[in-house]
C-alpha cells in the first residue's frame, strides 16, 4: 500500500499544478475585456476599412488609458475577413466561440454584414456597423451606428430635388444588396415626387470595376435631354477611383451632372487627384472639416496615434467613436459584459458625437444623427453646403417600400425587430 500511494502522490502533485497552472490561465483570460475587430484589410474593401481597423485600436488604447472597463484591460482581437463574404461569416464565428470576445466591431459592405447576421444571433454576439446601409433589417444583436437611408439618400435626394433643381437621375451602384435596396427605395420615392419612369436610369457595376468608359459616355448622353440631371452614387470601395477619372476625361463637371456619392469619405479622396472631383457632392452624417472642439481633439488623437498628420478622418470612424463609447457605457451600467444585460442597458444611452451634438441609441438598435451634404474641395476636404437643423433618428423600416411602411422595430416595448403594425405580429427574430 506505501508503494501505492507514493506513486500516487507525484500524479496527484501533477495533476495539482496542471489545474494550478489552468487556472492562473484562465484567470489571465479573464483579466482582459477582449474586443474584435473584423474588417478587411485586403481586397476590394481595404481602401475603406483598413482604417476602421486603426480607429478601433486607437479607442481601445484610449480606454485602456483610463483604466480599462470593469477594472479590466481590453484587449483587441484583429481578423482579415479579405473583401471576402462568406469569410465574414467565419471569421465572426471564430471570435465569438474561440476568442470568446465580448463585442465585434466590423463590416462595411452589407453583404457582409448579411453573411455575419446569423452567427451573431446563433451565438448571442454583439455587432455594432458603422456604415450607411440600406435600412429594412433590425437584429438585437447588431447595433446600426451607420446611416439608414432616411438619415442620407432621402435626405441627399431632397437636396439635389429642392436646392440644385434635379429632374433627372441617374441611380448608379455596385452590383449587391445595399447599392440595389438602396436604390429600390428612392425609386419608390421619386416615382411618388412625381419624376417618371423615364427620367430615372439605373445602372449596377461588380465590386472593382474600372472600365467606365461606355458607362459614363451612357451618364453623360441621359443628361443631355435638357433637364437637369444628377446621379446618386451608391458605388463601393475602390471602383470610385476610375469612375471619377473618366467623368473628367468625358469632361463631365459637376456643374454640368453633379454626383452624390453615399460612400467617398475623405479617406477615399485621400492620395487620389481630386481635379475631377471638384464641386461633386457627398452626403453623410460626419465631415472632418467639420469646427467643433470634440472633433479637433478626436483628429488631434488620431494623428498622435497614427503618428502621420496626413491621414484624415471621416464618417465610419465617428460611427465607431460613437458605438464604442455607447458600449462603454452600457457595460460600465450594466456592471458586465454579458450580452443580454448590455442589449438591456444600451437603450436610451447618449454620448457625444464629432458635429457638436449628442447621439442616443433607439429602441430600433439605430441612432440620431444630423445630415450633412458636403462639396468637394481641392485638399480632399469637405465643404458642407446643408445640414438638417437637428439630429435624425435612424428609421429601421422604409416608409416609401409597399412591405415595409407598416413594419416597427423596437426591441424595448414590442422586443421584435420586425411587427406588422395590421397583423400585429413579429415575423422574425423576437423575445
Amino acid at each position: 500500500m506505501a508503494n501505492k500511494r507514493s506513486w500516487l502522490k507525484p500524479v496527484a502533485t501533477a495533476a495539482t499544478a496542471l489545474a494550478i497552472g489552468l487556472g492562473a490561465s484562465l484567470a489571465s483570460a479573464a483579466d482582459t475585456i477582449k474586443v474584435g475587430i473584423l474588417h478587411s484589410l485586403s481586397g476590394t474593401m481595404a481602401i475603406s476599412e483598413t482604417t476602421l481597423k486603426d480607429t478601433m485600436l486607437m479607442l481601445i488604447d484610449e480606454q485602456n488609458k483610463k483604466g480599462g472597463l470593469l477594472g479590466k484591460k481590453l484587449e483587441p482581437v484583429v481578423v482579415d475577413p479579405a473583401s471576402n463574404w462568406p469569410l465574414f461569416a467565419e471569421k465572426a464565428r471564430e471570435l465569438l466561440v474561440k476568442d470568446k470576445v465580448d463585442a465585434v466591431f466590423g463590416c462595411w459592405t452589407s453583404v457582409s454584414r448579411k453573411s455575419v447576421l446569423p452567427v451573431f444571433e446563433e451565438l448571442n454576439g454583439i455587432l455594432f456597423y458603422p456604415v450607411q446601409y440600406e435600412g429594412e433589417e433590425s437584429s438585437r444583436n447588431v447595433f446600426y451606428t451607420g446611416a439608414a437611408p432616411n438619415q442620407q439618400a432621402i435626405p441627399a435626394v431632397d437636396y439635389l430635388m429642392k436646392e440644385v433643381g434635379v429632374k433627372r437621375w441617374v441611380l448608379a451602384g455596385t452590383d449587391y444588396v445595399y447599392p440595389r435596396t438602396t436604390n429600390k427605395i428612392l425609386e419608390a420615392y421619386l416615382k411618388a415626387k412625381g419624376v417618371a419612369d423615364a427620367d430615372i436610369m439605373i445602372n449596377y457595376t461588380p465590386f472593382g470595376h474600372s472600365d467606365w468608359q461606355s458607362i459614363v459616355a451612357d451618364i453623360k448622353k441621359f443628361g443631355s435631354a435638357g433637364k437637369k440631371t444628377a446621379v446618386v452614387s451608391t458605388i463601393n470601395g475602390d471602383a470610385n477611383v476610375p469612375f471619377y477619372k473618366e467623368l473628367g476625361n468625358q469632361k463631365i463637371s459637376a456643374e454640368d451632372i453633379p454626383v452624390v456619392a453615399f460612400s467617398v469619405g475623405e479617406e477615399e479622396l485621400s492620395g487620389i487627384d481630386t481635379k475631377p472631383l471638384l464641386g461633386h457632392l457627398a452626403a453623410w452624417n460626419y465631415f472632418m472639416s467639420i469646427e467643433d472642439k470634440t472633433n479637433s481633439e478626436f483628429i488631434k488623437k488620431w494623428h498622435a496615434f497614427i503618428k502621420d498628420k496626413k491621414r484624415v478622418t471621416n464618417d465610419p470612424m465617428e460611427a465607431h467613436y460613437i458605438g464604442f463609447n455607447m458600449w462603454v457605457k452600457a457595460v460600465e451600467k450594466a456592471k458586465s459584459t454579458d450580452p443580454d444585460k448590455v442589449i438591456d442597458a444600451i437603450i436610451g444611452v447618449k454620448v457625444p458625437n464629432l458635429t457638436g451634438g449628442t447621439s442616443e441609441m433607439l429602441p430600433n438598435h439605430h441612432i440620431t444623427k444630423p445630415v450633412l451634404i458636403g462639396e468637394i474641395q481641392e485638399d480632399g476636404q469637405f465643404a458642407t453646403v446643408w445640414q438638417t437643423k437637428g439630429l435624425v433618428p435612424g428609421d429601421a423600416w422604409s416608409d416609401f417600400l409597399p412591405g415595409s411602411k407598416d413594419i416597427e422595430a423596437d426591441w424595448v416595448s414590442l422586443k421584435c425587430g420586425n411587427y406588422n403594425s395590421k397583423t400585429k405580429k413579429c415575423s422574425g427574430q423576437n423575445f
